[in-house]
């Protein structure tokens, strides 16, 4: 069974009431490794943890101050990664047959970042031999499905109560890739799977509100979204999925993972962007029309 049965898996920070149509969710920011794990992969702690979303909870946990839950995973993105097909599978990985409904072809098995991750950062191997493929289906079964009812749960909640609910997705990137210099890479990115998941009005507002700020934006590149932008997202029934991809020199060092000097300010200004966000005009959301004026 899962190393992490005993332990809080994810948990929800929530407001006292919530009052806005938002859900923030924040997949791969865990930090809790099993030891079990760690001593049966090929790499040390400190190569792995460089696949996470290191700290991005805490730069929008102030979202529950103005009225909106915030789901953030324990577990790693290294161990099972919530943010692709429940069974995208590589069946290189494992001994023992999947189960034919297991996806072996997507181009994200092919790049070893599958529901179970083959690589990490600069794509070194984490194992060393295949392993059970039980122990696989298992962090399936007792981490990824119980955080996406969760998800769900949360969604169709706001949606209930509100007849619209906006899910952000909250990542985020390195500033380099394989060691090169990304000098035109944007401080945040913003994907809505190419306008299917989310109104474009709710997307070029966050975008403006970013560049209003200083920050430089781009819209689905690299990042158009993933698993769970796509899986959540339907503009047209009042449900939005808005991923959010943060430039990581912004605000930490991308080798130790320490907090920068930059932190406070970032974390401050997106303050300021969620709660000028929390404005857009319900009747948007709800009819996922495609623009609206600014007040």
């Amino acid at each position: 069974m899962s190393d992490f049965l005993s332990e809080s898996t994810f948990e929800i920070l929530t407001p006292d009431e919530q009052t806005l149509p938002f859900v923030f969710n924040s997949p791969h920011s865990g930090c809790s490794y099993p030891q079990a794990f760690l001593d049966a992969i090929r790499l040390d702690r400190n190569r792995v943890r460089l696949s996470e979303d290191a700290h991005v909870d805490k730069l929008f946990d102030h979202v529950t101050d103005a009225g909106a839950p915030l789901l953030k995973a324990h577990f790693p993105r290294v161990y099972v990664d919530v943010n692709r097909e429940p069974y995208e599978l590589d069946p290189k990985m494992f001994v023992g047959r999947l189960p034919p409904h297991a996806n072996i072809r997507s181009a994200r098995v092919a790049g070893g970042l599958g529901t179970i991750p083959r690589v990490v950062t600069d794509a070194e191997e984490i194992y060393s031999a295949p392993w059970p493929v039980e122990e696989a289906l298992d962090r399936i079964e007792t981490l990824y499905k119980p955080y996406h009812a969760t998800l769900r749960r949360l969604v169709a909640q706001t949606h209930v109560k509100f007849g619209c609910a906006v899910l952000v997705d909250c990542h985020s990137m390195p500033s380099t890739f394989r060691g090169q210099e990304l000098r035109y890479r944007s401080d945040f990115v913003l994907g809505d799977r190419h306008g299917t998941s989310a109104a474009s009005a709710l997307v070029d507002h966050a975008a403006n509100l970013l560049a209003g700020l200083g920050y430089r934006v781009s819209v689905n590149k690299p990042y158009a979204g993933g698993f769970i932008t796509e899986h959540y997202g339907r503009p047209a029934k009042g449900l939005h999925a808005l991923q959010i991809e943060v430039n990581r020199s912004l605000y930490m060092n991308e080798k130790t993972l320490e907090l920068s000097e930059g932190f406070d300010h970032l974390r401050k200004d997106l303050s300021l962007f969620a709660n000028r966000l929390f404005a857009i005009p319900r009747q948007v959301l709800a009819t996922g029309i495609d623009r609206f004026a600014a007040e």
